[in-house]
């Protein structure tokens, strides 16, 4: 699993753009993890699956609401990152209502999730291998914290929990 002090793997994830422009047409679009963020620093929380009831209730609305504590605690990027294609992503920020606050960033085929030893195995539930639940703080393409969430709990891969981190 990922730790501490370790970098990004080299990954790809998808994003769905709803507006073409700066090179993305609309639609899903490659977001290559080392450069995205690369001399960034970025709030990263992976979940299983979107619409999940506590995802939908409790994390993307935290980070949402939490924005711009976390942008004036250095924070350049927030990135949701989940096991779903970008079509469902996209979905997702519409129903969320994200807008530019949070990148609805997706991992469809598991590879970041598994790169990252973050996974949750559901595949006796039917849903496959998922992405843990998680938080992390990165800066400049380097894991500054790390917070993995146990089965079914919800205590620190929120975004209070990353912005007191944030802030040091």
């Amino acid at each position: 699993m990922i730790q501490v002090g370790d970098t990004l793997p080299s990954a790809t994830l998808q994003e769905y753009s709803e507006v073409e422009g700066e090179g993305c047409s609309i639609g899903p679009n490659p977001v290559d993890v080392s450069k995205a963020a690369a001399g960034k620093t970025i709030a990263i929380f992976g979940l299983p699956g979107a619409f999940t009831p506590t995802c939908s209730a409790k994390h993307v609305p935290g980070y949402v609401q939490n924005h711009e504590a976390l942008q004036a605690a250095g924070v350049d990027e927030i990135w949701c990152v989940s096991v779903n294609d970008a079509f469902v992503m996209g979905a997702w920020a519409r129903d969320q209502k994200t807008g530019t606050k949070v990148r609805m960033l997706a991992d469809g085929s598991g590879a970041f999730a598994n790169a990252t030893g973050l996974t949750l195995d559901l595949t006796a539930r039917g849903m496959g291998v998922r992405s843990n639940r998680y938080s992390m703080l990165v800066k400049d393409g380097k894991v500054a914290t790390l917070n993995v969430e146990g089965p079914g709990k919800f205590e620190v891969s929120d975004a209070e929990t990353l912005l007191k981190q944030a802030r040091g």
